[in-house]
């Protein structure tokens, strides 16, 4: 018998920061969201896309025990809403021997409906089509006399599933999503969904979660459409939020009555942020107290020790200039400025008594040769093994600081300035670094943990150089900066035939140099540690070109 139709819905949506296999302690976060939904009257409330494991758990799913896990988690849960609120709750679900992506219904306190994902992304960072089973269509379930549809993230975003609930008599629409950041993320959710929405005509309620993992960070940034594809709801980017709107039927049409709209970040806040936010649940996921980093002076040390400290706090920042006899004066100054301005730990380590040792030790064999990038990459060696051995000895994790644009042409010394736990700059070009620099310096938001302008200027305005031989400047190796990165953009982000590239006005010979030094550096790439992704082509999941590559575009 079909419920009488309420024409008022209060719909809590939490959006929560999951720790990929801590199922107890996501749990927990969950109860504490069941508390606040139930205590302002919710009737239902959403949680974000495969919570209870966290996404993208990745092959953790197929893990039978992790599953049995989840489903008695879920099946716990459940019993909260004998008094209600109901819940909408995404887990990995074994079905007939099969392993879905679901959407369960909770309510009168059981699981009263499972919907499966129809939609698996296969392309860029996802990877759930070898994972999940393909689930059939999704039908819409009925709830206190309201017809309501249950599509899970990437099913919005393709056709079919969405029209299909609407012809099938569904009334709004509530989405579970884990949709990581990039900085084209609000602006392609709000194009593509509001399509999806205005098209059908039904309202949507949206929850994404929050958080790092690994390589990825999740903005949150949930929102409310009305049937129109305009926003009436908001929540904050980057930091996890709650809110329990108000749906009311006129007309027909549910129409949001009472909601939040915050502010959703974009430009280089969202960067910023999204750096932080990576690098510190990093590092608290994985239990560090502290991090430790080589601080030497230039703006790509300076931004990750600032990132570092905002994220973590300055007690858990460790900086360590590690000076050689290449290392100008200048630069020692601005370290230490720059770690004073930060208030974290500083230290002075000079490497010339190991540098020394391995002259001494190799001079036999490197008799009369010259002096090249071999005695530079063993000061960069030796820089290594010193922050290596404080990590041993204390325990802060060694994060790196190398650039997009170092990483991109291996610019960069293997098992020397790669080496590290984590690099929350790996995706951002040199260029970028230096305005998100200059950004942070003008702006100090009240929720991060570092201080007012941590970056000194001389840092951002001198030339950069690696200072590993005398009078040197990244220049001497590499085209100036704004023509390497428009080059690499070209490259790596556009995919554009180097005629392409050419045709913007760079040197063909410089064009093809820096796609062959592209290609040539992969193999560094895949040894270097996970970081930030913050483009559209981060290297990593994105981007996944062969080692061992013979093929170069000609003009």
């Amino acid at each position: 018998m079909t419920q009488k139709q309420i024409t008022t819905l209060k719909i809590a949506s939490a959006q929560l920061n999951a720790h990929v296999g801590a199922l107890g302690s996501n749990m927990a976060k969950a109860r504490e969201a069941y508390a606040c939904a139930k205590a302002d009257g919710a009737d239902i409330l959403v949680l974000p896309e495969q919570f209870v494991i966290g996404y993208p758990a990745e092959d953790l799913v197929l893990k039978p025990s992790a599953v049995l896990d989840c489903k008695v988690h879920a099946e716990d849960f459940a019993k909260l809403t004998k008094d209600g609120p109901a819940v909408v709750f995404n887990l990995p679900w074994l079905e007939e021997g099969k392993l879905y992506n679901a959407a369960l219904f909770m309510r009168d306190g059981k699981i009263t409906d499972v919907r499966l994902k129809h939609h698996l992304p296969n392309y860029g960072v996802f990877d759930e089509a070898r994972i999940f089973t393909k689930g059939p269509l999704p039908e819409p379930i009925e709830f206190k006399g309201i017809t309501i549809g249950l599509p899970i993230c990437e099913d919005l975003w393709q056709p079919g599933v969405a029209s299909h609930l609407a012809d099938n008599g569904a009334e709004i629409l509530i989405s579970p999503n884990g949709s990581p950041w990039r900085r084209t993320a609000l602006s392609e959710r709000v194009e593509a969904l509001g399509e999806k929405v205005h098209n059908e005509g039904l309202p949507l309620i949206y929850v994404n979660q929050i958080g790092g993992q690994d390589e990825l960070v999740f903005d949150g940034s949930s929102f409310s459409m009305a049937a129109d594809g305009s926003i009436v709801q908001a929540l904050k980017s980057f930091v996890e939020d709650y809110d329990c709107a108000t749906w009311e039927k006129r007309d027909g049409t549910w129409v949001c009555a009472d909601a939040k709209i915050e502010t959703q970040l974009t430009g280089h806040e969202a960067d910023w942020r999204a750096m932080c936010l990576g690098l510190g649940d990093y590092v608290n996921k994985n239990r560090f107290k502290q991090i430790v980093l080589g601080l030497s002076g230039g703006v790509d040390s300076a931004a990750v020790a600032a990132i570092a400290a905002d994220a973590l706090g300055p007690d858990r920042v460790w900086c360590v200039m590690m000076p050689s006899r290449y290392t100008a004066g200048e630069s020692l100054g601005d370290a230490q400025d720059c770690a004073e301005r930060i208030g974290c730990r500083y230290d002075v380590i000079a490497i010339k008594p190991a540098f020394d040792a391995f002259q001494e030790m190799l001079a036999p064999m490197f008799k009369d040769l010259p002096f090249d990038t071999t005695e530079e990459n063993m000061q960069s060696r030796t820089r290594a093994l010193t922050l290596m051995a404080i990590s041993n000895k204390f325990g802060p994790m060694v994060v790196t600081t190398g650039n997009k644009s170092e990483m991109a042409v291996g610019y960069a010394t293997l098992y020397g300035d790669m080496c590290g736990g984590y690099n929350p700059v790996k995706d951002i070009y040199k260029t970028e670094l230096f305005e998100l620099c200059k950004w942070r310096n003008k702006n100090n938001p009240e929720d991060l943990l570092g201080g007012d302008y941590p970056i000194p200027d001389n840092i951002i305005t001198k030339p950069p150089s690696a200072e590993l031989r005398d009078d040197q400047k990244d220049s001497d190796s590499l085209p100036e900066y704004d023509v390497l990165d428009d080059i690499l953009f070209g490259l790596i982000e556009q995919e554009l035939p180097v005629e392409d590239i050419i045709a913007r006005g760079h040197s063909p010979a410089t064009v093809k140099r820096i796609q062959h030094l592209l290609y040539i550096a992969e193999y560094k790439r895949r040894q270097a540690p996970p970081g930030v992704k913050i483009g559209t082509k981060n290297f990593g999941k994105d981007r996944r070109y062969p080692i061992t590559n013979g093929y170069r575009d000609e003009v």
